[in-house]
């Protein structure tokens, strides 16, 4: 009897220990997705068929009480609970329809204001920099091109979502998939179930692993310009650079880099405020005939490519649109969101442009006067190393599930061991992810090919070309002409910018790539 009291007393704080936790991960789920989902994907863009948590490095388990198994009691509530440490995968055990009904009950929902927030994170963030270099080569037709970027990834957002949507047997409408891997499997279906999600799978991992490239890039070359007098090239810089980033390897969830997220981009906005007051200041010697209407045929494709990676955020919009209190209000927030980033990326662009006209560098804040230019660039370099763990996080666990977890199906035996740790194999191999990063930052130090390259493959991919694709796809019978002539016309252009934006930027590379091989 007093074993059987004892029994149940400790399985009753377990379970109040258990709602405390999940409580508390909540909590924090939610103040870290507001904080941490940053401007690429990143924020991304993790995998995106995982919940809003698990993009936060809080992770899924599924725990059941001892008194579970046979002739024992049955778990109490509570003992299904969200882990916050991170350390290994989801147990064989935990069947999909689980882990879908638990992220329906436990997750925290956000407000269309902090969905907001999330989105304008993701396509207001530091690449906004390299803006006034597309300018440069574009003029007023990138103007234009800053303004119908706003207006095609908004709309395309919107027509991913609806994706997501199917009507039912009532006449309902009702959300049927999950992710832009399941809008994509479900595609290829049922020839190639799982062929789309591979695609998506590959796009969204090359576009990490770039943004992890480019924080790598605009350190070294902030630092460089910052500090011209000192015997230390750009390529030290960035070697410094991934040395302090190499502790990336040993995450296990962004727990704490997830704490310093949301100020850095309060910094950030401080900065380009800081940037266009000091434009301002000099707007007697605004240059207006330096202002083109005509374009640079050899550069302006790769500045296409800057303007599309610079809105890129579909990758992680079916996720944020699930997890809102009230998704009838997603329309409306992609509207105001995308409204806002097209003015202020369009004055910020404009008024730097006209500031310097043709000195204008790949990284504007380059062109500012030293006395000032260190202190800017140095807020921008702890930016860049703090929101560099976000997509390295990201793209490790695409790399993870895809290689190594995705049970019968992975080409490598599993990296975590029984107890959930990281074998030493698989840290190795988050190593040499950080090395990588830093080899393509020393052979190709060039910011804005390197941005025009992602935006003209991954980010027209993801946000002009698939999202168009998959609506005519799924839901081509229930389209009104105009949506299908919108969804058409946006595949063609997309398809032309992105092949030609695609082909000068890897000739600027490989051309790149050459000259610093001969040094």
């Amino acid at each position: 009897m007093a074993t059987l009291l004892r029994s149940k007393l400790s399985n009753v704080a377990t379970s109040v220990s258990h709602k405390s936790q999940a409580k508390m991960s909540g909590m924090f789920a939610r103040m870290g997705f507001q904080a941490a989902t940053d401007e690429e994907a990143v924020g991304f863009a993790h995998c995106d068929d995982l919940d809003m948590e698990h993009r936060q490095g809080l992770q899924m388990d599924i725990l059941k009480s001892e008194g579970s198994e046979e002739g024992g009691e049955p778990p109490l509530e509570g003992d299904i609970h969200y882990q916050r440490d991170g350390t290994g995968p989801l147990p064989p055990s935990a069947s999909k329809e689980a882990c879908s009904e638990l992220s329906g009950q436990g997750k925290p929902k956000i407000t269309a204001w902090e969905a907001g927030w999330n989105v304008t994170n993701a396509i207001q963030g530091m690449f906004v920099l390299g803006l006034p270099y597309a300018i440069l080569h574009g003029g007023y037709l990138g103007l234009f091109l800053i303004i119908f970027a706003a207006v095609v990834c908004c709309y395309t957002g919107k027509i991913l979502i609806a994706c997501l949507y199917e009507e039912n047997e009532d006449g309902e409408i009702v959300r049927v998939r999950d992710s832009y891997v399941d809008i994509a499997n479900a595609c290829c279906a049922p020839r190639f179930p799982t062929l789309g999600g591979r695609i998506v799978n590959v796009a969204q991992i090359i576009e990490l692993v770039m943004t992890c490239i480019l924080y790598v890039v605009v350190s070294g070359n902030l630092m460089y310009n910052s500090f011209p007098s000192l015997p230390v090239s750009q390529k030290s810089w960035s070697i410094i650079a991934t040395a302090v980033l190499l502790p990336c390897a040993f995450l296990k969830n962004l727990k704490a880099v997830s704490k310093f997220s949301l100020l850095c981009t309060l910094a950030h906005f401080v900065i380009n405020i800081l940037v266009i007051a000091y434009c301002l200041s000099r707007a007697r010697d605004w240059a207006w005939d330096k202002v083109k209407f005509y374009i640079d045929v050899k550069k302006f494709p790769i500045s296409i490519g800057i303007i599309v990676f610079s809105y890129t955020s579909q990758i992680f919009l079916p996720s944020l649109e699930g997890n809102m209190q009230n998704p009838k209000e997603f329309h409306c927030m992609m509207n105001w969101t995308h409204i806002a980033a097209c003015i202020l990326k369009g004055l910020f662009a404009l008024v730097a442009y006209l500031t310097w006209a043709d000195e204008t560098k790949e990284v504007i804040t380059d062109n500012l006067p030293s006395t000032i230019r260190a202190v800017v660039n140095i807020f921008l370099v702890a930016k860049a190393l703090l929101s560099y763990p976000l997509p390295f996080f990201a793209a490790v666990e695409v790399l993870e599930r895809s290689l190594f977890q995705d049970g019968n199906r992975a080409f490598f035996p599993n990296c975590y061991g029984g107890d959930g740790r990281l074998k030493s194999w698989g840290l190795t191999l988050r190593c040499a992810l950080v090395v990588f990063t830093l080899l393509m930052a020393i052979y190709v130090p060039h910011f804005a090919l390197l941005m025009g390259l992602t935006g003209s493959l991954t980010g027209a991919g993801l946000c002009f070309l698939l999202p168009s694709l998959f609506h005519l796809k799924l839901l081509w019978r229930k389209l009104l002409w105009h949506h299908v002539f919108f969804d058409v016309a946006i595949f063609v252009i997309g398809g032309i910018c992105s092949i030609s934006g695609f082909i000068h930027s890897l000739e600027g590379l490989i051309e790149a790539f050459r000259t610093n091989a001969e040094d």
